[in-house]
């Protein structure tokens, strides 16, 4: 099929008032549009996988003239992520999925950061998956490869066409013409306001507004916004098809030379570079300026104290149930979760030795009917009103559809964008987490309809809190074996619906961050 005929305008996430509708990614069927501004499903599939392309790597020393592309990769099956790929030293991000999953790809979606090579499109075709999209930049084996990595005296042009890149650009012609899968580019527009809504409440979120507490002076905007236009800049560059001679090249042997020309590709441009846009805010919501998870003084002694990921995986993961937290239900607060095992061994993609178990965003139960439950904004002060009874949390989601089993000789770390409440601690500790990754601005707190006593009180698993690295604290807690440090000393600030609420309207000049 040609990729053209199936770019779809309409956002089925984006229902008109009174009209019932059915979007197969929500949880529950709407009848009202009563939720904010929220990711579509297709968008944010995509958006994981571009971020997946960035997957934290050792540094090898490789060949220079390699020709291949980092990849990113996510598994979709039945509108829920089963898998979350990339590439490594050895396996591409598609062969690393058929190792893991096998036959059970058979009628999964795909969604890829670039276009996939021959040698991956072929196994993917083959374990039967129904739908392949990807994004037409340069491909995993790139097109344009330049003659000075191996010869420094040529005097040619700055890059030519590879031979391989050739044959492998035919070989996928012959291989998406001839297969049964939908192989396609799906992107849709952002809906009314996310994009203003997704900066605003990166702005204002848990990890900046630990920054603020512990250093009131420090101007947690310019910061912000320093971050988001350099991963602006960064994302850019990686994703982004420039309408260069360079890249004219590149989609002409990809069978895509109208991809620089035709209004419905600009169109087609300029949603992915809105997507760019949103990816820069949510990864800037956690700055990389001297904070990080650093494990709690109370649970240094467990056995599992050198299993911890580095600094830079950790943030990638939040990042990742940020992206999540963005296609929430919950029309006050998002939040996501994901969960990663470590194995017994590093395997050869790109993720070492993890391995994905599951993910998921605070929604409503599964195949209810939306407009029906509570909708508590800041005056309701009947209880029977109140969401919190009826909102499947992120936590809950993500292990009630884990894609494999926690296995107690294997490490689970669980990534939460919040503080997880009382309602998910015995969860988590029955489920087998060892480690927790989070924000604490809400431990200790006692909110009626829902609290974070038992947070505090978790034993026997790892907690690595956002918070300042004891390198750099102007007053350095009691230092700990392993980059551990002790509990903060910040007092638990009351409560006030002047800080506390997400106006999700986009009249709101000044929307901030509230509680779950």
């Amino acid at each position: 099929m040609e990729e053209s005929q199936i770019w779809n305008r309409a956002d089925p996430g984006q229902s008109k008032p009174c009209r019932e509708t059915r979007d197969s990614s929500t949880q529950t069927d709407s009848k009202i549009q009563g939720h904010g501004p929220r990711l579509s499903k297709v968008n944010l599939f995509t958006l994981l996988s571009l971020w997946m392309e960035l997957f934290p790597q050792e540094q090898t020393e490789e060949d220079g003239g390699n020709q291949l592309h980092g990849m990113g990769l996510v598994v979709v099956r039945e509108s829920k992520v089963v898998g979350l790929h990339c590439s490594g030293a050895e396996l591409h991000a598609g062969q690393a999925a058929i190792i893991q999953h096998g036959a059970r790809l058979a009628d999964c979606q795909l969604y890829f950061s670039r276009r996939p090579c021959a040698t991956c499109l072929k196994m993917i075709i083959n374990a039967g998956v129904s739908q392949i999209s990807f994004w037409p930049g340069d491909p995993e084996i790139s097109i344009l490869k330049s003659p000075s990595m191996n010869n420094p005296s040529y005097c040619g042009p700055a890059h030519f066409i590879s031979e391989e890149a050739l044959l492998d650009a035919v070989a996928v012609e012959k291989l998406k013409s001839n297969s049964r899968p939908h192989i396609c580019m799906l992107l849709q527009p952002l809906a009314p306001g996310l994009a203003q809504f997704v900066t605003e409440t990166s702005r204002n979120c848990d990890f900046t507004e630990r920054i603020t507490d512990d250093d009131p002076k420090q101007n947690t905007e310019e910061l912000f916004n320093r971050e988001r236009m350099r991963c602006l800049k960064d994302f850019s560059r990686q994703f982004l098809v420039r309408k260069s001679q360079q890249h004219q090249e590149i989609l002409k042997h990809m069978g895509l030379e109208n991809f620089c020309m035709e209004p419905y590709f600009s169109s087609l441009r300029n949603n992915m570079r809105e997507l760019v846009e949103v990816l820069a805010a949510v990864a800037a919501g956690v700055p990389q300026q001297h904070y990080g998870f650093y494990r709690e003084e109370s649970s240094v002694s467990l056995p599992s104290c050198h299993e911890d990921v580095p600094q830079e995986v950790a943030r990638h993961c939040m990042i990742q149930a940020r992206l999540l937290a963005y296609r929430t239900e919950d029309p006050k607060v998002g939040v996501g979760t994901v969960i990663w095992a470590k194995g017994q061994s590093a395997g050869c993609n790109g993720t070492g030795c993890l391995y994905l178990v599951g993910c998921g965003y605070n929604a409503y139960p599964a195949g209810s009917q939306y407009a029906e439950y509570p909708q508590m904004d800041a005056k309701q002060e009947d209880r029977q009103r109140r969401k919190y009874r009826y909102i499947i949390h992120a936590e809950q989601n993500a292990l009630t559809f884990r894609t494999r089993d926690i296995k107690p000789d294997e490490p689970t770390m669980l990534f939460v964008t919040k503080c997880p409440c009382d309602e998910c601690i015995p969860l988590i500790r029955g489920a087998g987490i060892t480690h927790i990754y989070t924000s604490d601005l809400d431990r200790d707190k006692d909110k009626g309809d829902i609290s974070y006593l038992r947070f505090g009180t978790l034993k026997n698993i790892s907690k690595f809190i956002w918070q300042r690295s004891p390198s750099v604290s102007s007053a350095p807690p009691f230092h700990l074996a392993n980059g551990c440090v002790g509990k903060h000393s910040r007092q638990t600030e009351s409560e006030s619906p002047s800080n506390k609420k997400l106006c999700t309207s986009m009249s709101c000049e000044s929307p901030t961050v509230s509680r779950r």
